[in-house]
């Protein structure tokens, strides 16, 4: 199954100094875009970290479930999942939720390689724009050439 992915935000933020597990989560998910000045609950926060105990057993969430686990509305977490799905992070499956992918990890992984992608288009298509503009490129020492 091939996903378009429109969003994928990543936030440069400072690791948490002392280990703990709940802090590294938020700033994973901090990392991730998860937190906006909106979510005052972080309830897509709660929602992330619900799918990823799921992942642990090999479970996919519905929102009916997620909605009891986290007790936000049914319409909080459906708006949260289609911004995670939007993202890459989360996939639908049989009527469930769950992590793209089986870890953190992996899941990164691929943000980089959908990254990638697009860059690797961005600049494909810079290169064919460049060349319909006339535009001068530089060599790698710095000098221009047409």
């Amino acid at each position: 199954m091939i996903h378009e992915f429109r969003r994928v935000t990543i936030v440069r933020v400072r690791k948490p100094s002392k280990k703990d597990l709940n802090q590294d989560l938020q700033w994973f998910s901090n990392s991730l875009g998860l937190f906006t000045e909106r979510d005052k609950e972080k309830s897509c926060f709660r929602i992330f970290v619900e799918l990823i105990k799921a992942a642990r057993r090999g479970q996919a969430l519905n929102s009916d479930q997620i909605a009891l686990k986290t007790n936000l509305s049914r319409a909080t977490i459906i708006h949260h999942l289609s911004k995670l799905i939007e993202s890459g992070l989360v996939v639908p499956h049989e009527g469930a939720f769950l992590l793209r992918v089986d870890n953190l990890e992996a899941l990164v992984e691929e943000i980089k390689k959908d990254v990638m992608r697009s860059f690797e288009d961005l600049k494909e298509m810079a290169e064919e724009l460049d060349d319909q503009l006339g535009l001068l490129k530089r060599d790698g020492d710095g000098t221009l050439s047409d």
